[in-house]
């Protein structure tokens, strides 16, 4: 291969690239049935009631952090923490659901990505969403420790058990081994204020505009546990809310939804494009592998490159060691 032919190849996959648009698979789409959770965060008192329940639906150890070492006091998500609450605090602390001199609280857990990072990572289907729940769930069985799922995940909520003999990856999976039971995800069944509820996602929606388009102050009901249950509802006053719903257009949207009456990037929220991380990079793989394009274009280049790289052969070869003086011995000879 000459430097033409090089750069004949070379210019083919950049078309190729340039074109990817055209094959873009964009969002993936929410299934009609999933479910998922509604946190409020101006109902949530702080009592983690939930982290709690988590623990102990799922198995998880405790985890210290304070000397006293009195009780389960876990500051983050971990391989031993599916779920926890943390707080927003600023100058006195004085006004809960305050910006200035104010407080909130937050729940840290998976958000089930309708088009989830983790599950498009994985190469080997360890991480699997399910077509009807929308569930993002977990198999340790296939799982192979490539931790791929951690550094793709933008909300960093996989974890990987590193102090563990026979490490797994740790994740909430929203109690589906409850669902036999008849029964939910335990942090929604716990919550005594509704702050976590839990339900279809359209429900969720559904009930996110009822509370949205309330007057700040108004006397309301707020349902607790999970929506289309049994009533558990409780009278209370209508919030005021910022201008966002979290998890609703996020990187496609996600299945536990958020409310609060602080912004976001202050809960540890990022601002997030619509486009999903997933579908974007699928996109470009589908770009440089389909037809074989990127591959073929590399390895023209290191034929290239070798060939630059290789004593041109047909140049006359110095004669061998001796040769020039055999005649003279046979003369003397």
């Amino acid at each position: 291969m000459d430097r033409r032919q090089f750069i004949r190849i070379a210019a083919a996959g950049g078309g190729a690239l340039a074109s990817g648009g055209a094959c873009a698979r964009g969002n993936k789409e929410l299934p009609p049935d999933a479910v998922g959770l509604l946190f409020d965060s101006t109902l949530c008192v702080g009592c983690k009631a939930c982290v709690a329940a988590c623990k102990q639906e799922n198995g998880m150890p405790v985890e210290i952090s304070t000397e006293d070492r009195l009780w389960d006091t876990p500051l983050d998500i971990s391989g031993k923490t599916l779920n926890v609450i943390k707080a927003y605090r600023h100058g006195t602390a004085a006004r809960k659901d305050s910006v200035e001199n104010g407080f909130a609280f937050v729940k840290k857990s998976c958000l089930h990505c309708v088009d989830a990072s983790c599950v498009s990572a994985c190469p080997v289907k360890a991480m699997k969403k399910d077509a009807k729940t929308g569930v993002v769930s977990y198999d340790k069985n296939a799982c192979i420790g490539c931790r791929y799922c951690v550094a793709a995940c933008p909300f960093g909520v996989p974890r990987f058990t590193y102090d563990s003999p026979t490490p797994q990856i740790s994740k909430c999976q929203l109690c589906q081994h409850r669902w036999a039971e008849g029964k939910y995800a335990a942090c929604a069944e716990v919550c005594p204020t509704g702050a976590t509820l839990y339900g279809r996602v359209d429900d969720l929606k559904k009930e996110i505009a009822r509370r949205r388009s309330l007057e700040p102050g108004r006397a309301t009901n707020y349902p607790r546990g999970r929506l289309g249950g049994p009533d558990q509802s409780y009278p209370g006053v209508a919030a005021k809310y910022v201008d966002h719903v979290y998890g609703e257009k996020e990187l496609g949207g996600t299945q536990m939804l958020m409310l609060s009456g602080v912004p976001f990037d202050k809960l540890g929220y990022p601002a997030l494009p619509e486009v999903s991380y997933a579908s974007q990079s699928e996109t470009l793989q589908h770009t440089l592998y389909g037809g074989l394009v990127a591959p073929i274009a590399f390895l023209g280049a290191l034929t290239w490159i070798a060939k630059r790289n290789v004593p041109d052969e047909t140049h006359d070869a110095p004669p061998a060691s001796g040769a020039s003086s055999g005649e003279g011995d046979s003369h003397g000879r």
